[in-house]
């Protein structure tokens, strides 16, 4: 028995000194990057905890009690919130990023994923979409045909936050059909459900579409079905601009609900909004509706941006018939007297058969941003109706002028949203969040245009006015739905939380005066309070500077054929 006894004491010395030499060798690591004593906020939305954050490459390798451990770069953190970086579930730096990779406008709010795809998508290009590209996206000659192509062009390039992206419902649609309202055949539709098939398995995270504008409006739903049940058979989600944000928003709602059930897909909701002053009473029915849909087993969701007013072209004041066939025949239709005139008269009803956002709010409410034409560009910041007394015309005929002699859809804002709504929306679990914005610096040319100020500002924004200041969220809430909800949503792999083995895309920021500065105003101005960004491991913003680091990569959806 004694010598029993005594085997059992040597056994338990040599496991504590096993278990002792573990811990030591644990806590003892070495690593690239170590964030110390900070407040961990995981992504989950479960409640945080302090403790330390290790980093080695491109991963984090440790979190907890960490020490003993040294680091190349060691980051305190104490009295700070550590969390993931944050997902831009849209984001319009699809251009932008090609001319300036360091993405300040995002990173200084915490970015570290950029969403593409609302709608339209850098791929697949045919040889005449790649002619026209110009018309639409600037002067910029497309060096890729694929969307896959696309994005690992911007990564061979050098950009600062990650990329991923939807395939756009309305690039397969222009691909095959072109411009014109017309329907595919059976053949024609088959051929744009591959167009999505190759994209899914290029790493798109989905399709998505923007049905109030032109080709897209002239899509049925069964179109929209078929194409979403190609993304569901590679794990993707659908996402949509609803046809209407208006007085149909009803009817709008419903058309997602159908195509998710029929797709057996997952569907995301773009920006929700009521973007119709008689109509914001609805919105306690609209989310209603969602939870109904909800409860049946639909995996239905929403994104948002937390201001009252939304920003996109003046093409949403004018229906869809005149823009058919692209900016070519929409400026050339607008130079008839007589098509002028049956426009003009059309422009000023609020209309039950598509979404005017001019005769729902008038022409004060919409103010104009962004000009190419650079004649034009002193205008941007003037509502629509301070340039038609200038020009001595009505809103309307100011309107179709300023395309005509920009040759684009000219950029502009519409305060025809509630702040109501805007605070119902970010209290929904099921919510995230996008700027559905370019990607841009508070520098150079780019100050010659407005901006909407949800360029500068929507995370911070959250976390500093809706989080800190109102208090209609909880921090762990905001991080979670800005971080772990969307990479979920997205099946997203590695990404989107803290955990060990995920990707070091990590943010260090100080929730006490975390806030956006921009204004409607004053838009260009950078949001404060992000001390510490890193993605993949490097640090974009260090001790509240950019450091001009781009180390974003191409970040891919469930159905990628490199998973196998």
């Amino acid at each position: 028995m004694r010598q029993l006894t005594t085997l059992f004491r040597a056994a338990a010395i040599f496991l504590g000194l096993t278990v002792c030499n573990a811990f030591s060798s644990e806590t003892s690591r070495h690593f690239d990057t170590l964030i110390r004593g900070g407040t961990l906020y995981d992504g989950s939305g479960s409640t945080p905890y302090i403790g330390d954050l290790g980093i080695t490459g491109d991963r984090i390798v440790a979190l907890g009690d960490l020490n003993n451990a040294t680091a190349d770069n060691l980051i305190n953190a104490q009295g700070k919130a550590v969390s993931p970086g944050f997902i831009n579930m849209i984001g319009w730096g699809v251009t932008s990023l090609i001319a300036d990779g360091r993405g300040l406008s995002d990173i200084t709010q915490g970015i570290t994923l950029e969403v593409f795809g609302e709608g339209n998508s850098m791929g697949p290009l045919s040889q005449d979409m790649k002619t026209d590209f110009p018309k639409y996206w600037g002067e910029i000659a497309p060096q890729w045909t694929s969307l896959g192509e696309y994005l690992e062009f911007l990564e061979v390039k050098g950009v600062a936050p990650n990329v991923a992206s939807f395939i756009g419902a309305t690039t397969p649609r222009i691909h095959v059909l072109g411009q014109d309202d017309v329907d595919p055949t059976p053949e024609q539709l088959k051929r744009m459900q591959e167009l999505v098939r190759e994209a899914m398995r290029e790493g798109a995270v989905g399709v998505a579409s923007s049905l109030i504008y032109t080709p897209a409006s002239f899509a049925e739903t069964d179109e929209l079905i078929a194409l979403a049940k190609a993304a569901a058979e590679y794990g993707g989600i659908y996402a949509s601009h609803l046809r209407n944000e208006g007085k149909q928003i009803f009817s709008a709602l419903d058309e997602l609900i159908t195509i998710s059930r029929e797709a057996a897909i997952p569907a995301e909701i773009y920006h929700i909004k009521i973007a119709h002053p008689p109509s914001w009473d609805r919105f306690d029915d609209v989310l209603a509706r969602i939870e109904v849909a909800r409860s049946e087993g639909l995996k239905i969701t929403a994104d948002m941006y937390p201001y009252p007013a939304g920003s996109t072209g003046l093409d949403a004041v004018m229906p869809a018939w005149v823009k058919a066939g692209g900016i070519d025949a929409w400026i050339a239709r607008m130079q008839d007297p007589d098509t002028r005139q049956t426009l003009a008269q059309q422009m000023r009803e609020d209309s039950d058969e598509w979404d005017n956002r001019l005769a729902s709010g008038g022409a004060e409410t919409v103010m104009l941003v962004e000009f190419r034409n650079p004649e034009l560009k002193h205008l941007a910041g003037k509502t629509l109706a301070e340039v038609a007394i200038m020009r001595n015309q009505s809103p309307e005929e100011t309107a179709m002028d300023l395309v005509i002699e920009d040759g684009t859809r000219v950029g502009a804002m519409y305060f025809n949203q509630s702040e109501s709504v805007v605070r119902k929306a970010i209290q929904q679990p099921w919510v995230s969040f996008c700027t559905d914005a370019v990607t841009i610096a508070a520098e150079g040319d780019a100050l010659l245009n407005h901006r909407h100020p949800r360029t500068y500002g929507t995370f911070p924004r959250v976390l500093g006015h809706y989080v800190r200041e109102l208090n209609l969220l909880s921090l762990e809430q905001a991080i979670h739905r800005a971080s772990g909800l969307p990479a979920t949503n997205l099946s997203l792999r590695d990404r989107g939380f803290l955990r060990e083995g995920y990707f070091a895309d990590v943010l260090v920021f100080d929730p006490d005066t975390i806030i956006d500065q921009a204004t409607f105003e004053q838009p260009h101005q950078y949001a404060v309070g992000m001390e510490q960004v890193l993605i993949n491991g490097v640090a974009v913003i260090e001790d509240s500077a950019a450091t001009g680091a781009t180390p974003g990569r191409v970040v891919r959806g469930p159905g990628w054929t490199g998973w196998q």
